[in-house]
């Protein structure tokens, strides 16, 4: 029994539509998408529809695309009511999301806890002498603006960084009530610490990857693994002693053509 993650499927795209068709059955196995399957409702069923024909549990976490409401869309939910529409959609297929309570991997080794989360950004992860009004500015500075300015609403919140801040919160709740002799499998879409939002061609895209207030979770919730997305840039560190994996499969530009699916599995457990 195995559990496998994968992100950033962006099935808008036909190439990776192609793509995801071609997921083979793993009977037994367990699934993480963590986040930016796509943009619309039919984009999520399409790439729910065969994670959970595929594998015999999925677990789900959002994007920043997800939470995208496009000018002119028929679908105008906005902020936290888009998002637990996703929620909705993701439990008529079965698969647990970061509203689920959490489940504990039924496979071999010491108890661990898979948490899912939906945490956003705040804009922290910038420079230590940029303030965090100028953050913007100090992006845009360089060319660099997310579209999430544009089209990533926090309703009812004042701001994505007061809706980071509340779904932190709540979430520490959460993962304080963890047995402490369970580890975790800590999983989000945005990376959990700042030295890890590096991204060589657009350096001060940074400040929409995370928040600051998630850099220590890996030691208080005893993790095993870090699984998280957003970035582009598939890859496997270490930090104290904890396994940090960046699962994204990304645009069609930025991935191989003569590499199937199965190579952008990233294997979480037993690892």
């Amino acid at each position: 029994m195995k559990l496998y993650a994968i992100s950033d499927l962006h099935v808008g795209f036909e190439a990776n539509r192609r793509l995801w068709a071609t997921l083979s059955p793993h009977p037994g196995d367990w699934l993480i998408l963590a986040g930016d399957l796509g943009e619309t409702e039919e984009h999520l069923r399409f790439a729910l529809g065969i994670a959970t024909e595929r594998f015999s549990r999925v677990l789900w976490v959002p994007g920043n695309h997800e939470l995208w409401t496009m000018p002119g869309d028929t679908d105008t939910l906005r902020g936290e009511a888009r998002y637990l529409r996703w929620v909705e959609v993701c439990r008529e297929h079965g698969v647990v999301t970061p509203e689920d309570p959490y489940v504990v991997w039924p496979g071999d080794g010491p108890p661990c806890v898979l948490a899912p989360l939906f945490l956003l950004y705040d804009y922290s992860f910038r420079p230590d002498d940029i303030a965090e009004d100028h953050a913007l500015a100090w992006a845009r500075e360089t060319g660099i603006e997310c579209t999430d300015e544009v089209v990533l609403h926090p309703d009812p919140y004042p701001s994505r960084p007061a809706w980071c801040h509340a779904r932190c919160a709540a979430a520490r709740v959460r993962l304080d009530a963890i047995p402490a002799d369970h580890g975790t499998i800590l999983i989000n879409h945005f990376p959990l610490r700042r030295e890890l939002a590096r991204l060589p061609a657009i350096p001060r895209f940074s400040i929409w990857c995370g928040t600051r207030l998630t850099e220590s979770w890996h030691a208080t919730y005893r993790a095993r693994v870090v699984v998280s997305g957003h970035l582009h840039i598939r890859s496997t560190q270490w930090i104290d002693g904890v396994r940090f994996e960046e699962v994204s499969l990304g645009y069609p530009r930025q991935r191989s053509p003569d590499r199937d699916l199965e190579h952008y599995l990233r294997e979480i457990l037993p690892g």
